[in-house]
């Protein structure tokens, strides 16, 4: 051996940007060298020239890529800035022979292989001669490089396939293709030696058997000028993805120790042959047989270095600079017999990537960054932090976490637990997908392949990341910037106030059993049975539904109502039901409060396990408007019931018997109470309106009791039912059906409501209405305390006292202050008798009042009751109840707006363009009214379309829950729920609407109301609970004055602490300038980026008819070249790019239709 000669470096200048930059930066300061960074442009803000003690611009006006490729540029800056020695990092000019030689003739160092070496172990076609002169084993394949597909094409036709198409210079994945089938192969050898080209500078390929089943295994070496060569174990690579390394091992679990040996000494032998010097790697394939074959080598460090440095205690960077100084291996302590393996070492790299969405890289801002660390965790990154900019020019590595432990399984929990612990937010990352793959049986036994991904594709599924805490912030943002989501209905604004829930006692964690355990234990007939035989009035309590729907549109958000169950459980355990859910709560908790009324329902069954739960089911329409499928109306029942409903009130809204039994039957069918309900209109007391007489409502509820109902209910849905008519309807009820409990509902527009509720007591009636005294009145039940009172001292007196329901009327009078945007006393300040004259219902009034206000009709309100009373006329004195109620208001709607007379919509009647749901009506689309429909009115409406005869239901498909569960989960993620595609099948596009809000902004049904409808004041603070046990705290700081360049406003928080900030669309400003559409999720036909880059090739032309798969449009980004495929068949309507554009991530590319 030639004698030792050192020559120390003062500085090193890395060719290289990101973590491996930081990696040696760090080495150089430890050993006391000067090291110097450059950067392109796209990297000014990176933090890796932050990290050198000096940096410098590089490649000004070069494409991202190529700033980094610029040779002259390089050496020019070393020369510039007395460098000694520079450090190629990997990829980029890492393998490049040019590059280390340009070095070698400017004086300056090349820490790596000689330039001879370089150039060799870079052409996979001369490595593979020099390791058969070592006489190493070797994947059969070409002998030179192939630069066409004409001649790849032909190979495969002289050797077969499958075959591995790769990059003749490169590494890293990048270039490299599995062809099965030889009409693939120009296409395949086309994006590979695309990719090879943009990566590495040069399209040459090398093409080799494709051996199945194989595992990577690669080999460490070190090697000095002075002929020493040693290895440091191997690495086992096998779990990649599109042939880039995901996830690896040191040293290789379940390795035969003589494999092991004879791959090792494979490797220094072909080291040794060629002189190698510093870090390189020797990469084999190891069939299950045992035998192995040399892939190539990579003249570089790797990035996987790490795990080799964790097992063995050696730094592998300052080890090649050390060398690149002239020390020799033993020197440093570098000999065969020193070097002992310690351990396992796992690697993961964390990608900004987005796993549900088949990896397509993300770029953009980091908002949140939080690290996983701890005993036997280590991190390599260099962008990781929260504020960076991920830019989509580069290779989409956020950080490298490794693991260290004393034995596979330790090593594989400590990266797990730490993989858990990071945060990120801004930009998707591939953690979800880690997991998946470290918690596998066969990964942490050790048994991996490189087919190891292809054969367990559940480890692509799971879950997305919830990112809740932020997704918050971006709602919270879009109401300070853009204004509330919900519509406000008036001017006023909600209160500053956080309502007092009264106490409950502590000494009692679990409320006293109320009526339903009498119905868990012994059935709906039993329960019914127990409350005909009660001596005493039983109420049920509207103020968690009813009342809110007719005082207050029925905006109140499950959060205010979950705040005051615990007191409702504890203190009202006697009431005969709560009805918290059903009717109009339904749509509108999606449509406008944005939150999902299932979980509504789930969460006061929680919170009052003890008082049965009753719900408004409008019979063959469910909770909907409209007609549905029979196995729709089932379903929902049924699942209903399985999440915690009890009562249903079953009604129909033109008291249509087909209707009502087909509610009855599923009710039943489910385990429900069935309450059945005659939907009460006109004045049974008045001998002069004989349509809806007595022996009218008599012959109805005889059909009802004999159709199952286990009660029954008189529904007074507009407050009608005057005391003298509540009295001879309810004994006449009570004579014809002695065993039948009876339970009567009312509104109290008219201010008769606790006389008539009173007289219906009197007359035999087992359970009355009532709203808590603040929520009551008017539009709304009649007073609970006011019934409790009166009945004070009578042998029907009630189970409550005064003071538990003043308590819980206190915090409903605070909680309505909040509502105050919707109020009904906007308009209607007290009690009305006029409700007699137009009749309607108590639960519409206010949602018409609203419509009112929103086409411009508020100060004419009282001309839209007057309109309602004869629109009601003309379709015939109608039932009105939802939807039917509906159909009568969008009909005064219509009048009230086009200043028409009942008598002119009569005469014109074939011109006019009638409201949607008045022709549905007159169709036969809700069922057939009492008496008929109005002639000729209803064949002047209809203009010749075919009436319905019968139920409307019946006629209908069943609904293919199967298929829309498929594409809910398509379109929304995995997290979607069997109760998600009930919504669905209900409401198709409230639904969908719901499912992108949710998806967008995330649990704002946490957020205090307040905040909720019209955001926080700047300064402000605020908590919000997202699940038990994890309270988060927001402060709002500004939004900023300016918009950026894409036409958005930064909002400043502070959250536990930290600050944050996110980017809103201004949708104001920004009709002020133009920005590129972006694909509307949902929208099957919207073909959008599937990842940022830039448009390399069109494939399609508009008008053009085109296959599901079919190529559209090739993409760049990352160095990795992506085609977008067409979702559908169909027919391209419209290109919305051109070649080169650069795209943002969802992006809209091609519509198809």
């Amino acid at each position: 051996m030639s004698a030792i000669v050192e020559h120390p470096i003062r500085s090193v200048l890395v060719a290289n940007r990101g973590e491996i930059a930081v990696r040696v930066f760090r080495a150089c300061s430890e050993l006391g060298i000067r090291s110097i960074a450059i950067y392109s442009e796209q990297d000014k803000m990176h933090m890796h020239r932050q990290k050198a003690d000096e940096s410098y611009l590089i490649g000004h006006g070069l494409a991202p890529v190529a700033a980094y490729l610029n040779i002259p540029e390089i050496i020019k800056i070393a020369k510039e800035h007395d460098v000694d020695a520079i450090h190629p990092g990997y990829g980029f000019l890492s393998e490049s022979a040019e590059f280390a030689e340009a070095c070698v003739k400017a004086g300056i160092r090349f820490i790596g292989p000689t330039p001879k070496v370089v150039r060799t172990m870079g052409d996979k076609v001369a490595a593979r001669k020099v390791a058969i002169e070592a006489n190493v084993p070797v994947v059969p394949g070409t002998e030179l490089p192939v630069s066409t597909a004409a001649d790849a094409v032909e190979f495969c036709k002289t050797h077969g396939l499958p075959v591995m198409v790769k990059a003749a210079f490169g590494g890293g994945g990048r270039g490299m293709r599995v062809v099965r089938k030889l009409e693939d192969v120009a296409d395949m050898f086309n994006l590979a030696s695309g990719e090879a080209k943009a990566a590495f500078g040069d399209g040459s390929m090398f093409i080799e058997k494709f051996v199945e089943k194989a595992r990577h295994i690669e080999v460490q070496l070190l090697g000095d000028e002075y002929g020493n060569v040693v290895h440091l174990y191997e690495r086992d690579c096998s779990v990649q993805r599109r042939h880039q390394k995901v996830v690896e091992v040191a040293p290789a679990p379940n390795l035969d120790e003589d494999v092991r040996e004879e791959m090792a000494s494979a490797a220094v032998r072909l080291a040794k042959h060629v002189g190698y010097t510093g870090a390189g790697t020797a990469e084999f394939l190891l069939e299950p047989s045992g035998k192995f074959y040399f892939i190539e080598v990579n003249a570089r460090i790797q990035v996987e270095h790490t795990i080799t440095e964790e097992i063995t205690g050696v730094d592998l960077v300052q080890s090649q600079i050390r060398i690149a100084e002239g020390a020799s291996l033993p020197s440093l302590g570098l000999t065969q017999e020193n070097i002992r393996i310690d351990g396992f070492a796992i690697q993961c790299r964390i990608t900004t990537e987005d796993p549900a969405e088949g990896f397509r890289p993300d770029s953009g801002r980091i908002d949140v960054f939080r690290s996983g660390e701890g005993m036997g965790i280590r991190l390599d990154g260099a962008s990781a932090f929260a504020g960076a900019i991920i830019s989509p020019y580069y290779d989409s590595l956020l950080v490298k976490v490794i693991s260290h432990a004393r034995d596979l399984y330790s090593s594989a929990s400590k990266m797990d637990r730490a993989l858990r612990e990071f945060r990120v937010r801004g930009v998707k990352t591939n953690i979800p997908f880690l997991l998946n793959v470290l918690e596998h049986a066969r990964f942490l036994a050790g048994t991996l392949d490189t087919n190891f991904l292809d054969e367990h594709p559940q480890l692509f599924t799971f879950l997305p990341q919830q990112n809740r805490a932020q997704k918050i912030l971006n709602y919270v943002g879009e109401v300070l910037v853009n204004g509330p989501t919900t519509p406000l209905a008036t001017s006023l604004k909600p209160a500053v106030v956080v309502p007092v829930v009264p106490l409950t006692p502590h000494t009692a964690p679990h409320p006293t059993s109320g009526w339903r355990k009498i119905l868990l234990d012994h059935g709906p007939a039993a329960f019914a049975a127990a409350v005909r035989a009660h001596p005493k009035l039983l109420l049920m309590d509207t103020t968690l539904r009813d009342a809110h729907q007719s005082l207050l549109a029925t905006r109140v958000r499950t959060y205010d109502l979950v705040r005051i169950a615990p007191f409702v459980a504890h203190k009202l355990s006697r009431l005969y039901s709560l009805e918290n859910w059903g009717g109009a709560t339904f749509d509108v908790s999606m449509r406008f409060l944005h939150e999902c009324p299932w979980e509504r329902l789930i969460a006061l069954r929680k919170l009052i396990p003890n008082v049965p739960f009753q719900m408004l089911l409008r019979g063959a329409n469910a909770v909907g408007y409209t007609n549905y499928p029979d196995n729709v109306v089932y379903k929902f029942c049924e699942l209903a019931v399985r999440n915690g409903m009890d009562i249903f009130r079953v009604f129909d809204s033109l008291n249509y018997l087909p209707n009502l039994l087909l509610g009855i039957d599923a009710v039943a069918k489910a385990g429900g109470v069935v309450e059945a309900a005659i939907s009460y209109t006109g004045d049974v007391s008045d001998p002069s309106k004989t349509k809806y007489d007595l022996n009218y409502y008599l012959r109805l509820a005889s059909a009802l009791v004999d159709a199952g109902t286990h009660i029954l209910c008189v529904k007074d849905m507009a407050g009608l039912l005057k005391p003298q008519a509540a009295r001879l309807l309810i004994s006449a009820l009570r004579a014809q059906h002695p065993t039948m409990p009876i339970h009567v509902h009312t509104h109290d527009t008219s201010g008769a409501g606790v006389a008539s509720m009173l007289e219906a007591a009197r007359a035999g009636a087992d359970i009355v209405d009532v709203a808590v005294d603040s929520m009551s009145g008017m539009t709304s039940q009649p007073s609970f305390g006011a019934i409790v009172a009166s009945l004070q001292g009578t042998e029907q007196a009630t189970e409550f006292g005064l003071e538990e329901v003043s308590a819980y009327s206190s915090y409903w009078e605070q909680a309505r202050t909040l509502y105050a945007p919707f109020e009904c006393t906007t308009t209607l300040k007290s009690g009305t008798a006029d409700v007699y004259l137009h009749e309607i219902p108590g639960g519409q009034y206010t949602n018409l009042q609203f419509q009112a206000y929103s086409l411009g009709l508020g100060s004419q309100f009282h001309k839209v009751k007057a309109a309602y009373a004869e629109a009601n006329m003309l379709l015939g004195d109608i039932i009105k109840v939802t939807p039917s109620s509906k159909v009568v208001g969008d009909l005064a709607q219509f009048m009230a707006q086009n200043k028409l007379t009942s008598k002119e919509v009569e005469e014109r009647a074939e011109e006019l363009s009638f409201p949607k749901s008045v022709v549905e009506f007159m169709r036969g689309e809700i069922g057939q009214p009492h008496g008929g429909f109005p002639e000729p009115l209803r064949s002047k409406i209809l203009k010749g379309l075919p009436g319905i005869e019968g139920r409307p239901g019946a006629q209908l498909a069943p609904f293919d829950f199967e298929a829309a569960t498929i594409d809910l989960k398509e379109r929304f993620g995995g997290r979607i729920r069997e109760e998600d595609v009930m919504s669905y099948a209900l409401y198709p596009q409230v639904a969908s609407d719901f499912f992108t809000f949710r998806e967008k902004f995330g649990p704002v049904c946490k957020l205090e109301t307040r905040i909720f409808l019209v955001g926080p004041k700047t300064g402000e603070e605020f908590e919000v609970t997202i699940e038990k046990g994890k309270t988060l705290s927001f402060k709002t700081l500004a939004v900023a004055v300016d918009l950026n360049k894409h036409g958005r406003r930064e909002v400043f928080y502070e959250v536990n602490g930290q600050l944050r900030s996110v980017f809103i669309r201004d949708r104001g400003a920004a009709k002020e300038h133009t920005f590129h559409p972006k694909a509307e999720k949902g929208i099957k036909g919207q073909v959008g980026a599937p990842m940022p880059g830039s448009v390399i090739e069109l494939k399609v032309a508009e008008g053009e008819k085109v296959p599901k798969g079919a190529a559209l449009v090739v993409l760049s980004a990352m160095k990795m070249e992506m085609i977008v495929q067409a979702p559908m068949d169909g027919v391209v309507s419209k290109i919305h790019v051109t070649k080169d554009m650069k795209l943002d991530a969802e992006d809209l590319i091609i519509t198809i239709v």
